[in-house]
């Protein structure tokens, strides 16, 4: 391989790299915030059952 052609197959690679790891940082913050949503869910519920 030349210079520029393992150069330019580098530079693919670490953008699909950094592509992967956004879409799992989005996967997981999705998870999170649902986990979240639902524990806040739950201690609402719970309280508004206590009375």
């Amino acid at each position: 391989m030349t210079k520029p052609t393992l150069a330019a197959a580098c530079l693919v690679l670490l953008v699909l790299s950094s592509c992967a790891n956004t879409a799992y940082g989005l996967k997981r913050d999705g998870q999170d915030a649902s986990a979240a949503m639902d524990d806040a869910s739950n201690r609402v519920l719970t309280a508004g059952g206590k009375k």
